[in-house]
């Protein structure tokens, strides 16, 4: 992907991984605006210079006009990254959980599905483009204290792979991200073996801009995740990984 001279949408990039991508396709060329929820962050981000939209992924009319903004301001817009990513711990041992979970669907599954959709008539209209889809390592390898993230980073890491064969052929492209445990937003104290952050983004840049692009964009860090099964070390990994349920109340 030549990532200069492009013009982006990042959904869900106002702080984060999300923040970083902005900036560094910005760096490389690209005309870029971040959509999110987060009125200072949008502020802070204008301030930068990026474009900014007031997206709620949530809600199908706010995303419907959100997308009627951005194509007013950016009529070639040609690569949308999606990228709505709540991450809630939950005790499946108390079924109030539940609402959480309905949370983390409706955000990181059905927010995906909703950009996608609001954007898939433009990009096929123009007859190329890219859509970025963002999941992680934990849709390949569970994280037990977060187990409906991980499901639904799993669904969003199906539904790139049937999207990408739907729109093969209309000169649209469908490239999943992958990260691992990245250095943001309290995922240090979480992981305090996560990712630094720019270590990530020039990794993941340096992907995106190969040609062909990958299908999915998988740094060093991710590959133990993405792998796990194949290399036979998915059940010790999940062991392992289980000790973290400690972080739960009332675990131990």
């Amino acid at each position: 992907m030549d990532l200069s001279h492009r013009t982006v949408l990042i959904v869900g990039g106002t702080s984060g991984i999300g923040r970083e991508l902005a900036r560094r396709f910005a760096a490389a060329g690209s005309t870029v605006a971040v959509g999110g929820r987060n009125p200072q962050a949008l502020a802070e981000l204008a301030q930068e210079g990026f474009g900014t939209i007031s997206i709620d992924v949530t809600d199908s009319a706010c995303v419907e006009a959100a997308r009627d903004a951005v194509l007013a301001r950016y009529p070639e817009l040609d690569t949308v990254v999606t990228m709505p990513g709540l991450m809630l711990l939950e005790d499946l041992r108390d079924p109030a959980h539940y609402e959480a979970a309905a949370t983390m669907i409706d955000t990181n599954l059905l927010g995906t599905i909703r950009v996608i959709d609001a954007f898939t008539p433009h990009l096929l209209h123009r007859g190329a483009g890219t859509f970025v889809t963002v999941t992680s390592g934990i849709a390949f390898l569970p994280f037990p204290p977060m187990p409906t993230y991980a499901a639904s980073k799993a669904a969003v890491h199906a539904y790139s792979e049937a999207l990408r064969a739907q729109l093969d052929g209309t000169g649209v492209a469908v490239v999943e991200l992958v990260p691992p445990a990245v250095a943001t937003a309290g995922q240090e104290k979480v992981n305090p073996h996560a990712l630094p952050l720019d270590d990530f983004a020039a990794e993941a840049m340096d992907l995106l801009s190969q040609t062909p692009t990958p299908r999915e964009i998988l740094v060093k860090g991710v590959l133990m995740h993405r792998w796990a099964e194949r290399d036979g070390t998915y059940d010790a990994l999940v062991t392992q990984r289980s000790q973290a349920l400690t972080m739960l109340p009332g675990r131990s």
